[in-house]
Formats: C-alpha cells, sequence, structure tokens
C-alpha cells in the first residue's frame, strides 16, 4: 500500500493531500532515507514522521486495506512522540 494512502486510512494523518505533501517535503522516512508518497509500505517498517512541533515514530503491523478500514488503531502502533528540536 503507498505511503499516503497508509497515513490517510489509519488516520495518523487526516488528508491524503497533506500526506501526499509531507513525505514529498521529505519529513517522512523509512531505515534512515526520505521515502516519497508512492512507498509501498510493509509490515514492519517504522516510520518516522516529522510533524511540526512533533516527530511521531510508528511501527506499521497491517497493510491490509479491509483491516485497516475495520479498526486503524490497530494497523500500526506508537513508538515514540517526542518534540522537535529543530
Amino acid at each position: 500500500m503507498r505511503l499516503d494512502k497508509f497515513l490517510k486510512l489509519t488516520r495518523i494523518i487526516k488528508r491524503r493531500t497533506v500526506a501526499k505533501d509531507i513525505s514529498a517535503a521529505g519529513k517522512v522516512i523509512v531505515d534512515k532515507k526520505t521515502v516519497k508518497p508512492s512507498y509501498l509500505v510493509k509490515v514492519g517498517d517504522v516510520l518516522e514522521l516529522y510533524l511540526a512541533d512533533f516527530i511521531v515514530i510508528v511501527k506499521v503491523l497491517s497493510v491490509d486495506e479491509k483491516v485497516i478500514r475495520g479498526n486503524p488503531e490497530n494497523s500500526y502502533t506508537i513508538i515514540g512522540k517526542h518534540l522537535n528540536a529543530n
């Protein structure tokens, strides 16, 4: 599943266009690399999201669209949420 779609369906980010803009701006990191909105999210990926004042670290538990639509909160786990020092 595409990164922008995953972020929208799981409700980590409210709108897909915002998710697309954030990832296109280089504010989403997977394995110490910035990723584009078209990045294919896999189970086990750890996403670092640089959102305004916070850095949110999320681990992907499911990429099945039916599971995500049924209960989006069970598709990921928040590993950490820190204030952005920059």
